[in-house]
């Protein structure tokens, strides 16, 4: 027997993990203003293990334009620098003896369209874990037809499809709260 409360609940959860999975995935793109999170998935040679970058120094964020890392230990000043530099961010390190400093460049036009370009792809992505969120749940909605009533299934085929439609409005908000923030200089 289908249990309709349940289908709804966990298609509403997998959609919104959807969501989640967006907003993690847009706060990497950088638009030019400085965020520690940028460096979140630079790991550092801690003593022979790889370890978040995060767990071996404090990141802070002088101004718009810089970052600041304070290492908790003066040792790792080089190889925090040789992480930042392997991670393919495009990111110059510079340190002072006690502290690394990351200058952040304005970004260009032709980058800033770079971009809104993975903006939309990861948009995209999100849309299309929703959508696939809804099939699954319809195509089990039709292998218990048998099951249950035509008009409860019609009923609850039209629930997932507005609660996709919902989810859906939630990632074009995003995209284009990103796309704003990105072309704003």
């Amino acid at each position: 027997m289908l249990d309709a409360n349940k289908l709804i609940a966990e298609s509403k959860a997998h959609m919104q993990k959807a969501i989640d999975h967006l907003e993690v995935e847009l706060t990497k793109i950088r638009a030019g203003r400085a965020n520690p999170s940028m460096l979140d998935m630079i790991q550092v040679d801690y003593y022979g293990t790889n370890t978040p970058l995060a767990q071996v120094a404090s990141i802070s964020t002088p101004d718009a334009r810089s970052l600041a890392i304070q290492p908790w230990e003066k040792t790792m000043i080089r190889p925090i620098e040789k992480a930042i530099l392997d991670s393919n961010l495009g990111f110059t390190p510079q340190n002072d003896g006690t502290v690394v400093r990351i200058n952040i460049p304005a970004l260009t036009e032709e980058r800033r369209k770079e971009l809104v370009k993975k903006t939309k792809a990861e948009a995209e992505h999100g849309k299309v874990g929703i959508r696939t969120v809804r099939k699954e749940a319809n195509d089990l909605i039709k292998r218990e037809a048998k099951t249950v009533p035509e008009d409860v299934a019609k009923g609850l085929e039209d629930q997932i499809q507005k609660m996709t439609d919902q989810f859906i409005a939630m990632v074009d908000k995003h995209l284009e709260a990103k796309e704003k923030e990105i072309m704003t200089i």
